[in-house]
């Protein structure tokens, strides 16, 4: 059996209300403590040491913290799942390295331990985009087209910013490795940082004759169409994370996403609260009184036939179970519910017959309401206005 993930915030030992200063604190301290070259061959201890990463890198990103405050593991925003594969992405042990470094200013050690940066790949930027939808589609889950314009590789150097396959070179100035090593002597003794080399900008290669297309970045502006599919239930306001279809990276590096904010038009049958629909169903005084079948919409398109009773009330309510909206895959279960807000039409004319059929009844004790009716209409009134 799988092991249970922790709460971040008990990870970083840190409380919910933590300020980035707090949490970013927090994990340089476990960092040290469980770093690998301190506890060589210690799987507990490196264990730990991941799990502060993943940790930190949720909890130090202001939107992949939002998420994790509001849907815990099991948010259907960042990929599928928690952790490294949802909300931290794909991340490995250079990854956990690399962001280890940012917190000591570089690639860090004390007293000369540390990890040997291997040459970092360019990662393209993210691209927003902005989806309006209809209540239908959020029910059914829809896929959009997008023509996106944005960076593409360079067909002419396919990539690699090389004019005519010339190639690149070792750099110069940090001979291959795509970082510059600093020694420092603090207080902690002598204190290693490394930094991404400035000439070949972290690659280990500079370029020997740069393509005259994409002047060696190994891009171009392009437009790509994109196809992106939005799970059934999703609401305004939420993300949707397309990985690998942002902007490519440079030099055949890593693309970027593509995060899609959701937008909800308004509906002229139903009013959304959560997964439940809110339909306002009109009733005739004869239906309400004497009873009778009436159909009621639903967000499908189909209609149901609902029994009125004899006597109904101006603002009854009645719940059709599983007939709202779906929960958005991954994060709850099941359908939301349909619920009908019943109001009764009271004509503003009357033909003479209509009149004189109501005035035969102004007297009838029926017509007035018993006791109990009219308290009930009182106190909810009282209640309204207290």
């Amino acid at each position: 059996m799988a092991q249970q993930k922790r709460d971040y915030y008990e990870v970083l030992g840190v409380s919910k209300n933590a300020t980035e200063d707090e949490i970013k604190k927090a994990y340089r301290q476990i960092a040290i403590k469980y770093h690998p070259d301190r506890n060589p061959g210690d799987k507990a201890a490196e264990e730990k040491f991941k799990e502060a990463a993943e940790a930190y890198n949720v909890l130090h990103d202001p939107e992949k913290r939002q998420q994790y405050d509001q849907f815990g593991f099991n948010s259907p925003f960042g990929g599928g799942g928690g952790g490294f594969e949802g909300f931290g992405g794909s991340m490995n042990m250079d990854d956990i390295f690399s962001m280890f470094g940012d917190i000591f200013g570089g690639h860090a050690g004390f007293g000369g331990f540390g990890r040997s940066a291997r040459p970092q790949q360019h990662r393209g930027s993210d691209l927003r985009l902005k989806v309006r939808l209809t209540l239908e589609e959020i029910n059914q889950g829809v896929t959009k087209k997008f023509k996106v314009r944005k960076d593409v590789p360079c067909t002419h150097c396919h990539g690699t910013g090389a004019e005519d396959g010339s190639g690149t070179e070792t750099c110069p100035t940090c001979h291959g490795s795509g970082v510059i090593t600093h020694t420092t002597q603090s207080i902690f003794g002598m204190m290693q940082t490394q930094g991404v080399c400035p000439t070949c900008q972290g690659q280990g290669q500079v370029i020997k004759n740069k393509c005259h297309v994409c002047s060696g970045t190994g891009v171009v502006k392009g437009e790509e169409v994109v196809e992106i599919k939005i799970p059934a239930g999703v609401a305004e306001g939420m993300v949707v994370n397309v990985p690998g279809k942002g902007n490519a990276g440079q030099r055949n590096g890593v693309n970027g996403d593509i995060q899609v904010f959701i937008e909800e038009e308004g509906h002229n049958l139903f009013i959304r609260d959560g997964n439940d629909l809110i339909y306002n169903l009109l009733l005739d005084f004869p239906t309400a009184a004497l009873g009778g079948e009436v159909e009621i919409p639903t967000i499908d398109g189909r209609t149901l036939k609902v029994k009125i009773e004899n006597g109904t009330q101006p603002g009854r309510t009645m719940r059709l179970r599983g007939k709202g909206l779906p929960a958005v895959q991954g994060y709850g279960s099941g359908q939301g519910d349909l619920v009908v807000n019943i109001s009764v039409y009271v004509p503003k004319t009357l033909s003479r017959e209509e009149r004189k059929a109501l005035e035969s009844f102004k007297d009838s004790d029926n017509f007035k309401g018993d006791r109990q009716t009219k308290e009930s209409i009182f106190n909810r009134f009282k209640n309204y206005f207290a």
